[in-house]
């Protein structure tokens, strides 16, 4: 596991560090989510970047990470936000809301590959939740809520099998938004390619 190096690399940038990801640029629907981590000196085995995770361990670490972290928050941008303004202006508006919503304000804020508007100082990671301990963190509680969030879009619209697929463009997603029509979730910038209104 890669706890160990991603939580020496923080430990040498050295002060207060806030981790800072997103999980839900891809999707055809459901918002983009947005987390801000702060972990301190707590060290939990296992965190890594969430990709690598099975579901069933995110939900364990977040668990993990959500008591005994010192401060976390998280930034919801909804569907139709991200229609009007695009992905990566919805995602930069979901992270400032994330790093100013957290109780504690750090000395630099660490980004998975972004440039936020925000007083802190900040660096930039390509790949940063593979690299940075926060970083990976915040990536868990990003992908673990929205996960939460698309289950419950399941109950609502269960013809689309968003609990499955989370929302994103596989073929059965397609299929039935082919046969069905969007939902008030869908993305209209994301299914034009796929569904004419």
């Amino acid at each position: 596991m890669n706890t160990e190096k991603l939580y020496l690399y923080d430990k040498s940038v050295g002060g207060i560090i806030a981790g800072v990801d997103e999980a839900g640029r891809g999707p055809l629907a459901g918002p983009v989510i947005c987390a801000a981590c702060i972990m301190g000196d707590c060290y939990i085995e296992g965190i890594d970047d969430s990709k690598k995770l099975s579901e069933k361990k995110r939900e364990y670490l977040y668990d993990n990470i959500t008591n005994n972290c010192r401060a976390y928050a998280v930034g919801i941008i909804d569907e139709k936000t991200v229609d009007e303004l695009n992905i990566y202006q919805a995602t930069k508006i979901g992270m400032e809301k994330a790093v100013k919503s957290l109780s504690i304000m750090p000395d630099i804020v660490l980004i998975d590959a972004m440039k936020l508007d925000i007083e802190q100082s900040q660096l930039s990671l390509v790949k940063g939740d593979a690299t940075s301990y926060a970083i990976a963190a915040a990536s868990i509680i990003a992908k673990v809520t929205r996960d939460r969030m698309m289950r419950e879009y399941d109950a609502m619209y269960p013809e689309y099998g968003f609990a499955k697929h989370k929302g994103y463009g596989t073929a059965e997603h397609i299929a039935a938004l082919k046969k069905y029509g969007p939902c008030s979730i869908h993305r209209r910038t994301f299914i034009k390619n796929f569904f004419n209104e």
